[in-house]
């Protein structure tokens, strides 16, 4: 199958969150899915199918099969849009989080999700020791959402990992905090499935856009993700929707002989 290696959220290579995307001619086996992402080692790979009405799209971890990926759709878009139909602007894809499009304009692939708002929970002591920070407040949607007073603690923050893989609630744990130069900032932690720090996370931007609509009282927003590889995101509030977008580079063309 025809494989590529994609940089989302970042108009040059070596930037952003590098995503796996498998072309397929017929669909296969998941558990064939889920090797191919173990031996890719990415944080994310995305296998896609054309159907009549747009493409099947799934994603995997190394570890683990997930519902909602932004960074490997965004990177699916992009491989779609300039290897596969060069003059396609619109896609739609069929995913475990419904019917996703994604709209292409200029270098920019916007990419309509569902609103995840976080939710007030209650704050833990564990919280509190795989994080290394005290903290008086959490937000839980797919996952937990931790507010922290500036960017300079987002990007000072050292969790256990061994601690945050063990938390009760949550796929994944997010920091974020009021952005210096942009709307807000944020670091995303996944050890549960395998990625103990995701370079730049589009899906959390569904949760993490109605939260700062909210705050901020704007409904478009610049984000950046403070990851040691960075990535921009632009976001947008719809109510029930939002629209994260960014831009992509493809590293590496390939195949995969099975």
């Amino acid at each position: 199958m025809k494989y590529y290696v994609v940089d989302a959220f970042s108009e040059n290579i070596f930037g952003g969150n590098p995503a796996g995307v498998c072309i397929l001619e017929e669909p296969i086996e998941k558990e064939l899915m889920q090797q191919i992402a173990a031996e890719n080692n990415l944080s994310e790979t995305a296998f896609v199918f054309e159907v009549a009405d747009g493409y099947e799209l799934k994603w995997f971890t190394p570890t683990a099969e997930v519902d909602l990926c932004g960074h490997a759709t965004l990177a699916t878009a992009h491989i779609i849009a300039t290897k596969i139909h060069p003059d396609v602007k619109r896609m739609k894809f069929n995913t475990l989080s419904g019917i996703l499009e994604v709209e292409k304009q200029g270098e920019l692939y916007r990419m309509n999700f569902p609103s995840r708002k976080p939710k007030l929970a209650m704050w833990t002591n564990d919280m509190e020791a795989a994080l290394g920070i005290k903290q008086g407040k959490a937000y839980l949607s797919r996952d937990l959402v931790i507010p922290l007073e500036n960017e300079k603690m987002v990007k000072e923050v050292r969790p256990d990992f061994k601690k945050l893989a063990m938390l009760d609630h949550g796929m994944g744990v997010i920091v974020t905090a009021k952005g210096e130069d942009v709307d807000f900032v944020s670091r995303c932690f996944y050890p549960k499935i395998g990625v103990d720090e995701d370079p730049v996370t589009g899906s959390a931007h569904a949760a993490l856009t109605p939260y700062w609509s909210e705050v901020l009282n704007k409904k478009v927003m610049v984000a950046k993700q403070l990851s040691k590889r960075g990535g921009t995101v632009y976001c947008e509030d719809q109510g029930e929707r939002v629209v994260v977008s960014g831009k992509a580079s493809t590293y590496l063309e390939g195949e995969i002989i099975l």
